[in-house]
């Protein structure tokens, strides 16, 4: 079982705040507008309030979501990649938010035993929950696609940087 002790002072922020960056990742491959923005947002919330009330959660998973429904938590995940993910084009965001997913699936791969694989899906789901949030493309709500080549390639890249299938 890890949980907050598995990991250093430096390590911590980084896995807390990697559920936001598997949700801004998809986000950053095809922006969806302010609605769509929103809706892609509120999927990341969503995925953790259903991981809090699901039992059968990793005791990872369960510890970044106690840690951030903490002010000083969700603070301490903002700033955690805040430095990386400044002053860059979306292209630039999406690329860093990918190369830091695969640091952490490493460093839980090494630190969280049991736990890894199950965190490591949890986040592949936040992807994947946002891919599918909004449509992309189309005018006014009509038309358009559930999830977007970008994002595909994208869910694709999360992924193969988490290590799962």
């Amino acid at each position: 079982m890890a949980d907050k002790a598995s990991f250093s002072a430096d390590e911590w922020p980084k896995i807390v705040g990697s559920p936001i960056l598997a949700g801004m990742a998809v986000t950053l491959a095809d922006p969806s507008g302010l609605w769509g923005t929103l809706k892609e947002g509120m999927a990341s919330a969503y995925a953790l309030m259903d991981a809090k009330k699901d039992a059968g959660a990793a005791s990872l998973v369960k510890a970044i979501v106690a840690e951030l429904e903490t002010s000083e938590g969700r603070t301490m995940a903002r700033e955690a990649f805040k430095a990386q993910l400044t002053a860059k084009t979306p292209a630039e965001l999406k690329a860093q938010a990918i190369t830091a997913l695969s640091s952490v699936a490493q460093l839980v791969d090494a630190k969280a035993g049991s736990d890894s694989q199950a965190f490591k899906i949890w986040l592949n789901g936040i992807a994947e929950r946002v891919a599918t949030a909004s449509k992309e493309g189309g005018f006014l709500g009509f038309g358009g696609v559930a999830v977007s080549d970008a994002e595909k390639a994208t869910l694709a890249e999360v992924s193969g940087a988490l290590r799962v299938t």
